[in-house]
C-alpha cells in the first residue's frame, strides 16, 4: 500500500496525535477512537492515516530506546575498558616487582654459595652497622588524640589504601569464576603471603559516586554479618572532609567461636581528580589515637588499611575500588576452624561481594529494571531479607547484653539451649507480644555446629530447601506457627514423619545475580484422625535462600526462614530459624592458591573453558564444611522446661537427619581414594573399565582414553574415573528398565547421586519423553551396529534437576568372550539447566 499521502500533517494535526497517543498509544483501543471523534481537528483525517502515523510513532520510539541501550552499553564497555587498562598497568608493576624480587633473591644466594664462613659473617656485621647507620623511617611525634594527629593517620591510612586499590602493595590473585564485563561484578582478586586476609573487587555502577559513598557508610544495610556500626566521633578536617571514630561489631559466624569487633578510623575526602574516598583502619596502640570502648563479648580484630575508591564515570554512574584487608585473631580460634578466619575467598563473598552486589540490587531497582511480584516495595523485601538473617546471626550468637543465658545441659554437649526473656531485642518494637500472648514467657534456641566431610555446601543447602519432608517435623512447625496466636497448641513431642506435608514454594524476589532469593513456603496440612484437626490446615514460611551455586568460590550456603501468618503484614513478627554451611577452606596463601597465578589453570578441561554450572572443583570435595543449626521458639513461662526438651529433641533428629543426607550426596566418597580397593568388588570394576574401553574401540574406531585398553587395570580404571563426560553403564533385560550399575565421577555429578544409590536409578526415569522416543528408535541399531550418535537433549537428576547434554554416544559393552554385557552411554558437555 502507498503510504507516501500519509506523510504530512499540520502541526496542529501533529500535536493533536501526539495528544491522542499519550492517551492511548494503542492503535486498536476503542478509546482511541472516542478521543478521535472528540477531537475536532483530526475529524477529516483517514483513519487509514492515523494508523500509518502511530505505526511510524511506535517505530520511532523503538528505534530511540535501541539507540539510548547501545549507547548505554558503549559507555559500560568504554569504562569498563579503562578499568582493565588500568589493571593491566597495575599487573605489569606487580611483574616488574615480582621479577626484581627474583633476581635479588638469585644474587643474595649466589653471593652466600661463594663467599666463605667467615665473610658471611662479616657481610653479616657490615650490613647491621648499615642498619644501624640508616634505621627504618619512624613517624614523627604527634599527639595522636588531637584533631592534627588524627588527620596525620587518616592520611597515611589514604596513602597506604590507595596503594592497595590501584598499587601493588598487596600480592593479588584473581579469583577463579570471576569475569570481568558490562554486566558483571568486575574484576575481584584475594591476596597472597599478606597479614590477615584480603580482598579487592573494582566495577561500574550505574550511580552518582554520592549515592554511592552514601550506601558504602551505612555498613549494616548491607553486610548482613554486621551487628551494629556505631560513629562515637565526627571531627571536619580542613580539607573538607570528615573523621569519625566508629565502634563496629561482627556476629560470629558458628557457635565455635566468639564475635568480633573493630575499633576504627574511618576518613572521608576528595581526590584532586573529583574522586571520592572512603577509608578505613583501627586504632591501636601501634597507630596512636583514643582508645575504644572494651571488647566485653567479642574479641577485638584490627582492621588494616581498608576502603573505597569511588570515581565519577563519563555519561554517569561510577567506578568503584573496594578493598577489604582485616586481621581476625585466628589464634583465639579452635584450630579445627581456622581456615574459617584465614580464607580471602570467604572475606571476597561475604563483604566485598556483598556491598558491589547491593549496589548494583539498588542501581538496578531505581532505575526501574527490577519488578518484583506481590505488589510489595524493593526496600519492604530487603528489609525482610536483613530481619531474617539478623534475627539468625542473633541466635547463633547468643550475646548477653540483648539478653541471652545459657541454660544447664542434659549432660551431653551436643545441642546448646539459649534462653531470652527480653526477646523485643529481635522482635519489632511495633508488635506488642504481651497484647497477644498474656503469658508470652521469652524466646528459646537451640543451637549446635557439626562438621562436614567432602560435601558441598550448595548442595546441601539446596537439598534442605527442596526436600523439607525429609528432616522437618509437621508437629513442631505447627507449633510454631501457633506461637503468633493468642493460645498456642500444647507442646509437641518431635515425631519425625507424623504429619507428612507437601511444600510449595512461591517466589517473592532474587538479587541482580541470583545468588539470593526470598520466597513464601506453603505447607499444606492433613488430618488423619479428629484430633488432628487443629494441625490440617495450611502454614507459611517466609523463607530465604543463599550461596546454592556451585562454582561460587568460597561462598557460604545459607537456609532461614520464619514462621508467618496468613495476612503477611510488612510488620510481622519474626523468629527466624534455619541452616548455616560455611567452606572450611585452606588459607589463599597456600602453596595450592599459588597455582591460580598460571593461566592455564583457569582453563577448564570441558569445550569452551568455562565452569559448568553444576560443576565443582574436584578439590573442593576435599575439603571439610562447618554447619550451624539454630531454632528458635516462644514459650509461654509453665512451659519452659517442656520447649527446652522438645527442642533439643528436634535439633538432635535434624541433626541426623542432615548426617545421613550428607553422606548420601558427597559424591566423593569413593573417588577421594581412587583405587580398585574403594570400588565395590574392585577386581570386577578394573575388568568393567577395561570392556567399557575397548568396546568403544571396537565398535567406534576411535579412543576412548589416552591409555592403552590393555594397559594395567588401574591406569584405565582412574583415568575412566577422572574423565571429563559423564559416562554410565547400565544392564538391560528383556521386558525391563534398564538399571544402572556403574558410573565416572561426573555422571554421579551429572545424576547427583552416589555409587550405591546409582544402582536404584533407571534410564527411563532420567530421560525425557523426547529422549525416551530417540533411544527407542536407535535401539535396534545400537545392537545391530553396536553404537549410535544421538542428539542434544536433556535429561534429570535424581534430585529432580534439569540436566543439557550436546551429544549423548550409546554402545555394547563385550565382555571377554565377545558377547552383549552391558550397553554404555557417554553424554558430552552436559551441564545443569
Amino acid at each position: 500500500m502507498d503510504n507516501s499521502k500519509y506523510v504530512r500533517y499540520t502541526p496542529e494535526q501533529v500535536e493533536a496525535l501526539e495528544r491522542v497517543y499519550a492517551e492511548c498509544p494503542k492503535p486498536t483501543s476503542l478509546k482511541r477512537h472516542q478521543l478521535i471523534r472528540e477531537c475536532s481537528i483530526l475529524s477529516n483525517i483517514d483513519p487509514k492515516q492515523i494508523k500509518v502515523w502511530f505505526q511510524n510513532r511506535r517505530c520511532r520510539e523503538k528505534q530511540r530506546k535501541e539507540a539510548s541501550h547501545l549507547q548505554t552499553v558503549n559507555r559500560k564497555l568504554t569504562a569498563m575498558n579503562k578499568l582493565l587498562m588500568e589493571e593491566n598497568d597495575r599487573l605489569q608493576k606487580q611483574v616488574s616487582h615480582l621479577v626484581y624480587d627474583n633476581g635479588y633473591m638469585r644474587q643474595q644466594l649466589h653471593t652466600v654459595n661463594s663467599t666463605t664462613t667467615d665473610t658471611c659473617c662479616e657481610s653479616v656485621v657490615v650490613s647491621g652497622q648499615q642498619q644501624q647507620q640508616n634505621p627504618m623511617p619512624q613517624h614523627p611525634q604527634r599527639d595522636a588524640n588531637s584533631p592534627a594527629g588524627l588527620l596525620a593517620i587518616a592520611e597515611e591510612t589514604l596513602a597506604e589504601f590507595l596503594s592497595k586499590a590501584t598499587g601493588t602493595a598487596v600480592d593479588w590473585v584473581q579469583m577463579i569464576g570471576m569475569k570481568p564485563g558490562p554486566e558483571s561484578i568486575g574484576i575481584v582478586a584475594v591476596s597472597r603471603n599478606c597479614n590477615g586476609v584480603a580482598a579487592r573487587a573494582c566495577g561500574l555502577v550505574s550511580l552518582e559516586p554520592m549515592k554511592v559513598a552514601e550506601i558504602l557508610k551505612d555498613r549494616p544495610s548491607w553486610y548482613r554479618d554486621c551487628r551494629c556500626l556505631d560513629i562515637l566521633s565526627v571531627i571536619p578536617t580542613g580539607n573538607g572532609g570528615t573523621i569519625e571514630l566508629i565502634y563496629l561489631q561482627m556476629y560470629a559466624p558458628t557457635t565455635l567461636a566468639s564475635a568480633r569487633d573493630f575499633w576504627t578510623l574511618r576518613y572521608t575526602t576528595s581526590l584532586e581528580d573529583g574522586s571520592l574516598v572512603i577509608c578505613e583502619r583501627s586504632l591501636t596502640s601501634t597507630t596512636g589515637g583514643p582508645v575504644g570502648p572494651p571488647a566485653t563479648s567479642s574479641v577485638r580484630a584490627k582492621m588494616l588499611p581498608s576502603g573505597y575508591l569511588i570515581r565519577p564515570c563519563e555519561g554517569g554512574g561510577s567506578i568503584i575500588h573496594i578493598v577489604d584487608h582485616i586481621d581476625l585473631d585466628v589464634c583465639s580460634v579452635p584450630e579445627v576452624i581456622r581456615p574459617l578466619y584465614e580464607s580471602s575467598k570467604i572475606l571476597a563473598q561475604k563483604m566485598t561481594l556483598a556491598a558491589f552486589r547491593y549496589i548494583r540490587q539498588i542501581a538496578q531497582e531505581t532505575s526501574g529494571e527490577i519488578q518484583y511480584a506481590g505488589g510489595r516495595q524493593p526496600a519492604v523485601l530487603r528489609a525482610f531479607s536483613q530481619r531474617l538473617c539478623r534475627g539468625f546471626n542473633n541466635a547463633v550468637s547468643g550475646f548477653i547484653d540483648d539478653g541471652w543465658t545459657i541454660m544447664g545441659s542434659d549432660g551431653v554437649e551436643d545441642v546448646t539451649i539459649a534462653v531470652n526473656s527480653s526477646p523485643s531485642k529481635f522482635l519489632d518494637a511495633q508488635y506488642n507480644t504481651l497484647s497477644i500472648l498474656p503469658s508470652f514467657g521469652g524466646v528459646l534456641c537451640a543451637r549446635a555446629s557439626m562438621l562436614l566431610q567432602n560435601v558441598c555446601p550448595a548442595l546441601l543447602v539446596r537439598f534442605l530447601r527442596e526436600h523439607r519432608s525429609e528432616w522437618a517435623d509437621y508437629g513442631v512447625d505447627a507449633y510454631s506457627a501457633a506461637s503468633l496466636k493468642a493460645s498456642p497448641y500444647a507442646v509437641p513431642c518431635a515425631r519425625p514423619g507424623v504429619f507428612p506435608s507437601s511444600q510449595v514454594i512461591l517466589p517473592l524476589a532474587q538479587t541482580v545475580e541470583h545468588e539470593e532469593f526470598l520466597e513464601v513456603v506453603r505447607l499444606e496440612g492433613h488430618a488423619f484422625s479428629p484430633e488432628d484437626i487443629a494441625l490440617s490446615r495450611d502454614m507459611y514460611l517466609l523463607q530465604l535462600c543463599s550461596g546454592v551455586e556451585e562454582n561460587a568460590t568460597g561462598a557460604c550456603a545459607q537456609l532461614v526462614f520464619a514462621h508467618i501468618d496468613e495476612s503477611f503484614g510488612d510488620d510481622a513478627p519474626l523468629l527466624p530459624s534455619g541452616f548455616s554451611v560455611i567452606p572450611l577452606e585452606p588459607k589463599s596463601d597456600s602453596p595450592s592458591a599459588a597455582r591460580t597465578l598460571d593461566l592455564a589453570s583457569t582453563l577448564e578441561a570441558r569445550t569452551g573453558g568455562t565452569r559448568q554450572a553444576g560443576e565443582v572443583e574436584g578439590s573442593n570435595y576435599n575439603h571439610r564444611s562447618v554447619l550451624t543449626i539454630a531454632f528458635q521458639f516462644a514459650f509461654e513461662n509453665h512451659y519452659r522446661e517442656n520447649v527446652a526438651a522438645m527442642a533439643r529433641q528436634y535439633v538432635r533428629s535434624i541433626v541426623g537427619s542432615v548426617q545421613r543426607v550428607a553422606m548420601a550426596i558427597a559424591p566423593s566418597q569413593f573417588c577421594s581414594q581412587l583405587t580398585p580397593k574403594s570400588f565395590p568388588g574392585s577386581p570386577e570394576a578394573v575388568t568393567l573399565a577395561r570392556w567399557i574401553c575397548r568396546s568403544y574401540k571396537v565398535h567406534t574406531g576411535g579412543e576412548l582414553l589416552q591409555v592403552d585398553s590393555q594397559a594395567a587395570g588401574d591406569a584405565v580404571l582412574k583415568q575412566l574415573w577422572h574423565h571429563t563426560d559423564s559416562i554410565m553403564c547400565c544392564s538391560v533385560k528383556m521386558n525391563d528398565s534398564a538399571i544402572f550399575s556403574f558410573a565416572n565421577q561426573a555422571g554421579l555429578d551429572m545424576l547427583e547421586t552416589t555409587l550405591i544409590a546409582l544402582q536404584d536409578i533407571m534410564l527411563d526415569k532420567i530421560l525425557d519423553e523426547a529422549g525416551r522416543k530417540v533411544l527407542l528408535s536407535e535401539f535396534s541399531k545400537i545392537m545391530q551396529q553396536g553404537f549410535a550418535h544421538l542428539p542434544a537433549g536433556l535429561c534429570v537428576s535424581s534430585m529432580g534437576r534439569p540436566v543439557s547434554y550436546e551429544q549423548a554416544v550409546a554402545w555394547k559393552v563385550l565382555n571377554d568372550d565377545n558377547s552383549n554385557h552391558c550397553l554404555a552411554f557417554m553424554f558430552i558437555n552436559w551441564s545443569f539447566v
